[in-house]
């Protein structure tokens, strides 16, 4: 009798321990239990831990807490100003009602998944290129919102949404190469232009406070010497300014004024070259150079309507007229004023 109590006591114990195993369910602390007894929602959800479940009746679903990285695969699109780009994004999300991601959503994930494509495939066709390259936080914030309200109803909460990446065809990364190096080229223009409106005020200040002090030309003169010596050229180009040959003139003395009131013209007069009464060609025999006849002089042996006159640096033989040679020493020497 004692050893078929005791049996029973084994079979009892050891059936419960089947059912304990059987029925014990551990919770990870990231997770929710969902239970559906012979199909029906049991409205309590199961917190981390260790929780007991009917066998064979109750069925417990986990559902993962944490906030789900999802990358979305690369769509192309035509932007609305007609430029055909290739775009990605990743989204953040979690779930936030075990019940409703198990119950109104096949598979809350995959849902999630093809909502962004499309959500993305309609930013791009809503957007200019431009938005999408400069201007990504505010197509973030309507990515999201567009992927978020279809999503509250299945249980789960869009936390960011971003884009990746946008791919360009080649021809437009060149076009947009160019519009880059010709925007640089303009602004680099307009700066120097700029330097050269302020240098050129410089130099008109410069220029009056030397004006008013003429030696200041030639110290600036000796300074660019010094600038353009110290480069060791073997050719040295040194600019000479009209300024400063005007202050030199201005600072010469005037000569002493002439004794006599015809020697200011005498030395004025150039030398003219001596010429032969008769050939006309220039007398280079003698050491210097003596005047000719003047207009109505007569040459001794020679008749008068013979005499060539006129200017003295013209004498020579009239053409259509014979005139005979003479000789040198018959000439008469007369001093030109006379």
């Amino acid at each position: 009798m004692v050893e078929e109590l005791l049996a029973a006591g084994v079979a009892v114990a050891g059936a419960g321990a089947v059912y304990v195993l059987a029925a014990a369910r551990v919770v990870k602390q990231y997770e929710r239990g969902v239970v559906f007894r012979l199909g029906r929602l049991k409205d309590s959800v199961r917190g981390p831990g260790f929780t007991m479940v009917v066998p064979f009746v109750d069925r417990l679903a986990k559902v993962n807490m944490q906030i789900v990285t999802l990358p979305v695969p690369a769509q192309d699109g035509i932007t609305r100003d007609n430029v055909t780009v290739r775009v990605d994004a990743v989204i953040y999300f979690k779930v936030v009602d075990p019940a409703d991601a198990l119950v109104r959503v096949e598979d809350y994930r995959f849902a999630v998944s093809q909502m962004a494509q499309t959500s993305l495939r309609s930013i791009i066709g809503k957007s200019n290129l431009d938005d999408l390259l400069s201007n990504r936080e505010q197509l973030n914030q309507g990515l999201e919102l567009m992927i978020d309200s279809p999503a509250v109803g299945w249980g789960v909460q869009i936390d960011r949404v971003e884009i990746k990446d946008v791919s360009l065809p080649e021809t437009m990364k060149r076009s947009m190469a160019r519009q880059a190096e010709a925007d640089r080229e303009r602004r680099a223009r307009i700066i120097n232009a700029d330097a050269e409106l302020q240098a050129s005020k410089k130099l008109a200040e410069a220029a009056g406070v030397m004006s008013e002090q003429p030696a200041a030309l030639q110290l600036r003169l000796l300074q660019t010497v010094v600038a353009v010596a110290a480069e060791k050229n073997s050719t040295l180009v040194l600019p000479f300014p009209v300024e400063l040959l005007r202050f030199l003139e201005r600072a010469a003395p005037a000569g002493p004024a002439s004794a006599e009131p015809g020697a200011g013209a005498a030395a004025e007069r150039e030398p003219e070259a001596r010429t032969d009464s008769v050939s006309g060609a220039p007398d280079t025999a003698g050491a210097g150079v003596r005047p000719g006849p003047g207009p109505r002089e007569a040459v001794e042996g020679v008749p008068e309507d013979q005499v060539v006159s006129g200017p003295r640096e013209q004498v020579g033989p009239v053409p259509g007229e014979q005139v005979e040679p003479v000789p040198r020493e018959q000439v008469s020497e007369q001093p030109a004023g006379e």
